[in-house]
C-alpha cells in the first residue's frame, strides 16, 4: 500500500519475537539511513511490550556504532500478549503519539507483521517490515535475517559431531531448529554431507529411513549423520533414535539437539549485508509513502511484499535440493 500524503519526519525502529543474528546490522542501517535523510529516529525497547510501556529513546548515528558484528539485538525483544488486545494496542499508540512518531520499522517474523498489520488498520501509522527470523519461512523473500548464520552455526556443530561419529562408528541424529519448516535442516544437511535429511515438507517414514541405513551398511559405511528438523512429521530426533534402536539393537544411536545456539553468535557476512540493504530500503520505502509491506530480497534484488502475502502465503521449499542430497549421500 502507498499513502497519498506523506511527510514523515520522525520514525521508530523495534525488534520483536525471536532474536536473529543480523538484527543489529538492520537497526544500524535504519538509524543511519534515517539520519542521512534528516529524520528523527527512535528506538523502541523490547518490541511491542516496550511500545506499550513507553520504553522509547532517541537514537543517533553514534548510538549504533560498533554493533554490526554483534548477535542478538541491542533494542532487546519480547513477545507481547498485551499487544494482542485492543487495550494494549491503544496504549502502544498513545506512547507513539507522546513521542510524535509518524512511522515504524518493524524487524521480526510472522507474528510481528501480523501485529503490525492490525495496528495500521486501527491507527493508520505507516509501518514497513524487515524479515528477521532464522527459520527463513516468510513468503516473498529468498532470505530472512539470521538464516545464513543459523545454518553456518549448525554446520559447524555437525562437523564436530562427524569427528566423533567417525571415531566411534556411530549413528547420530542431529536436530536443528526451524519451527514447522525445513529450510535450516535442508541447507545444513547438504552443507555437512549428511546421510539423510528429515523435514516437514517431505514425510519420511521410519521404514524409509531403515532402508537407507541398510543401503549404507551394504557399502560398509560405518557411521551416519541424520539431520532432523524440529517440526519433522515422523517425530523428533529422540523419538526416531529410539525407534531405530528398537529395530536394530546393535545400533547405538546418539542424539544431539543444537537448539538455541543457532540463534546466537556474530552474524555472517551475508546476514550483515542483507540486513544493511533491508534497513536502508525500509527507511526509503517509508519516505516514499509505502506501508503494510515487508522488504524482501528476490533474485538479489530488493522487493516489497504486502504483509498479507508475507503472512498468509506459503513459502515452498525446493524439493529438488532434497533429491540431490539423497543422491549425494549414497
Amino acid at each position: 500500500m502507498k499513502l497519498k500524503n506523506n511527510n514523515i519526519r520522525r520514525i521508530a525502529v523495534f525488534t520483536s519475537g525471536g532474536d536473529a543474528p543480523g538484527m543489529n546490522a538492520a537497526i544500524r542501517s535504519v538509524v543511519r539511513t534515517a539520519s542521512y535523510h534528516d529524520l528523527h529516529v527512535f528506538g523502541v525497547y523490547r518490541g511491542y511490550e516496550g511500545m506499550i510501556d513507553g520504553h522509547i529513546e532517541r537514537l543517533d548515528k553514534g548510538d549504533v556504532g560498533n554493533i554490526i558484528q554483534r548477535g542478538g539485538t541491542v533494542l532487546k525483544t519480547a513477545r507481547s500478549d498485551r499487544f494482542r488486545t485492543p487495550e494494549g494496542r491503544k496504549s502502544a499508540y498513545d506512547s507513539l503519539v507522546a513521542n510524535d512518531i509518524e512511522g515504524l520499522v518493524a524487524i521480526g517474523g510472522n507474528g510481528t507483521f501480523t501485529g503490525a498489520k492490525i495496528f495500521f488498520e486501527e491507527y493508520g501509522i505507516p509501518i514497513v517490515g524487515i524479515p528477521g527470523t532464522i527459520d527463513n519461512d516468510l513468503y516473498g523473500t529468498d532470505y530472512s535475517i539470521g538464516f545464513d548464520t543459523a545454518v553456518n552455526t549448525a554446520i559447524e556443530a555437525v562437523d564436530r559431531i562427524r569427528d566423533t561419529a567417525d571415531s566411534h562408528n556411530r549413528l547420530f541424529f542431529v536436530e536443528v531448529m526451524g519451527r514447522d519448516t525445513g529450510f535450516i535442516a535442508l541447507n545444513t544437511g547438504i552443507g555437512s554431507g549428511a546421510g539423510a535429511i528429515l523435514i516437514p515438507e517431505a514425510m519420511t517414514s521410519v521404514e524409509t529411513l531403515i532402508r537407507h541405513l541398510e543401503k549404507t551398511a551394504k557399502r560398509q559405511k560405518l557411521f551416519s549423520l541424520i539431520i532432523v528438523a524440529e517440526g519433522n512429521g515422523s517425530g523428533n530426533a529422540q523419538k526416531l533414535a529410539g525407534e531405530i534402536k528398537d529395530r536394530f539393537p546393535d545400533y547405538d544411536p546418539k542424539v544431539t539437539i543444537i537448539g538455541h545456539m543457532q540463534r546466537g553468535g556474530a552474524p555472517s557476512a551475508l546476514d550483515r549485508l542483507i540486513a544493511s540493504r533491508m534497513g536502508f530500503k525500509a527507511v526509503e520505502a517509508l519516505l516514499e509513502g509505502h506501508t503494510n509491506v515487508m522488504i524482501g530480497i528476490q533474485n538479489n534484488k530488493m522487493a516489497m511484499v504486502s504483509f498479507d502475502d508475507a503472512i498468509n502465503k506459503h513459502k515452498d521449499i525446493d524439493l529438488d535440493l532434497l533429491r540431490m542430497a539423497e543422491i549425494l549421500s549414497l
